[in-house]
């Protein structure tokens, strides 16, 4: 998090990283979504002072579309974030909608966090679950998508289904979709020689021949995101959460901390011995080496 651009997360840490570059919208989604969760959690207003603060960078850099609730997702910082690339991907949404659902029950339902997830989820449904079937729009039709983007249907579901927990008056409209999408995904998991592995178009209505760990992670997800009714809300620390930790965990025995012995006369000769050992053949080799014989 710096200055450039006004503030907001680099998509790299370390400054030779491919991407330090740049900032972008699951960086600070993540961020944005921890600090959310956090404050409902604790109800230490620093996290949401955080997730405020980073969702109103979001909002006036443009990395939110102010009339539709787009996600897009980032920008250069050379050019002060100026050059925006629109390309929108499942995840960007879902994991804002989840943080702002979040946002939502810390707030008892306030109204301004209430129009953000609504403009999110609307958004959203439209762009991602056309017919009630997740697409992933930027890359899936034209056969562009890239490892990691195999796997953003999954978390599209997986946050989509948690919402309905914390803003109970999504599901009526969520949890529905969410089925329909969820049976697409199951449908097309026919491939493989025992018929059963998952292809990552779901929509097609068949498997398309190609599967991998990010096509089974986002079918197993969208499977799961069905026991969500079943399934407790996320806890708090006031009902059942414990942030506590254990300093004896991964320790046993009596002998856990057990010291080393003391250090000897012997021990240090001998020590002195190898040592002088080791640079004496060192300094041979290197002489050896420089009369180049």
């Amino acid at each position: 998090h710096d200055s450039t651009c006004g503030g907001g997360l680099r998509w790299q840490i370390p400054f030779a990283n491919n991407g330090y570059d740049y900032k972008n919208s699951i960086a600070n989604g993540c961020f944005f979504n921890m600090g959310a969760r956090l404050a409902r959690y604790t109800r230490n207003t620093t996290y949401s002072d955080w997730a405020d603060r980073t969702w109103d960078w979001m909002w006036n850099i443009g990395f939110i579309d102010n009339k539709n609730y787009a996600i897009y997702d980032g920008a250069k910082v050379t050019n002060g974030c100026k050059d925006i690339n629109r390309a929108e991907f499942s995840y960007n949404n879902a994991v804002f909608a989840e943080g702002a659902a979040f946002m939502y029950n810390y707030t008892n339902g306030n109204a301004t966090w209430k129009a953000r997830l609504d403009g999110l989820i609307k958004h959203g449904m439209e762009a991602f679950l056309p017919k009630g079937i997740a697409v992933e729009i930027s890359c899936e039709n034209a056969g562009t998508c890239t490892t990691d983007m195999l796997t953003f249907k999954g978390f599209l579901h997986r946050w989509y289904s948690t919402i309905t927990q914390l803003a109970p008056y999504t599901a009526e409209t969520i949890r529905p979709v969410l089925k329909t999408s969820a049976e697409a995904a199951m449908k097309q998991c026919t491939g493989g020689a025992l018929g059963r592995q998952c292809g990552f178009k779901w929509a097609s209505g068949v498997y398309d021949g190609k599967t991998g760990a990010g096509q089974e992670m986002a079918a197993l997800s969208a499977a799961m995101s069905l026991l969500i009714p079943q399934a407790k809300a996320p806890v708090t620390e006031k009902d059942g959460g414990t942030s506590k930790g254990n300093p004896n965990a991964g320790g046993s025995g009596d002998d856990a901390q057990k010291k080393s012995k003391p250090i000897t006369t012997a021990d240090k000769a001998g020590a002195g011995i190898l040592t002088i050992l080791v640079l004496g053949s060192a300094c041979g080799i290197f002489g050896w080496m420089s009369v180049g014989v």
